[in-house]
């Protein structure tokens, strides 16, 4: 079984330009197989301020209207994927830039309303991603670039967690390939009291997340990880986007 990479970047590595260029060089280094997952940025979230759209957001998660829909698909799927898609063809790979909803390879659907509406959310039907198309790309050494919008069966665009978006890929493609699902942020890993947690399970987690210790962007990147390794994922790695090619850096999410 081939081993594949999937290594999600987050939006402060994005908007970065230093951090990105070397995360671009690093990304191309790395052997086999893979797949890059990308979240939005904050270009998002500036064109909204500047026409007057309001922004909330949730332990980490957007609330997205109908308006802020528009502006998130334009901004995630038009101009960073696009542009991750050029930086990483000018390292001579062969990259193409995708989002869930070209050839309906996420399918997702609307999330539930609770205490909370998400507005246009979308939760990733696991069991229904197009595995065999992702496969048609990777299986001929071409390196899917992904943008975190996805639709349901009717043709509806949802704004998805970036981050759900890698685990359920990783998930997915674990029955095909040995997965590894790395995420990649300004921050050399998992930290409590400015300290990398060097390893962490979901006992831990859970202590962490009720003494506030851990909260916002960083609870569905962790609920994801925990998610993928428990269905399939063999490996697991949250850090730093400078140390994509070092061993034994960032926080390594374990089993109890």
């Amino acid at each position: 079984m081939k081993t594949l990479t999937i290594v999600k970047i987050g939006g402060n590595v994005i908007d970065n330009e230093k951090s990105l260029k070397k995360f671009i060089s690093d990304f191309s280094k790395l052997k086999g197989l893979k797949m890059l997952v990308h979240g939005g940025g904050k270009l998002a979230t500036q064109l909204s301020e500047k026409l007057g759209i309001e922004i909330k957001m949730i332990e980490g998660r957007r609330i997205t209207y109908s308006e802020t829909l528009k502006i998130t698909t334009m901004v995630y799927a038009g101009w960073i994927n696009k542009t991750l898609t050029a930086r990483l063809n000018s390292k001579k790979m062969k990259a193409i830039g995708l989002c869930g909803a070209d050839l309906f390879l996420i399918p997702s659907e609307k999330r539930k309303k609770t205490k909370i509406d998400y507005g246009f959310v979308g939760d990733v039907l696991i069991n229904k991603i197009n595995t065999k198309n992702l496969a048609l790309f990777l299986n001929n050494n071409i390196v899917p670039v992904m943008a975190p919008i996805t639709s349901n069966a009717k043709g509806q665009l949802f704004n998805t967690n970036a981050d759900t978006i890698a685990s359920s890929l990783a998930i997915a493609l674990s029955k095909k390939y040995k997965t590894k699902l790395i995420y990649c942020f300004e921050k050399n890993g998992v930290l409590a009291n400015d300290k990398v947690i060097k390893t962490m399970n979901s006992n831990q987690y859970k202590i962490l997340k009720q003494n506030k210790i851990i909260n916002n962007g960083m609870i569905p990147k962790l609920d994801n990880a925990f998610s993928a390794l428990e269905n399939g994922v063999k490996e697991i790695i949250i850090g730093n986007s400078s140390q994509l090619n070092k061993q034994n850096a960032g926080t390594r999410i374990i089993y109890n």
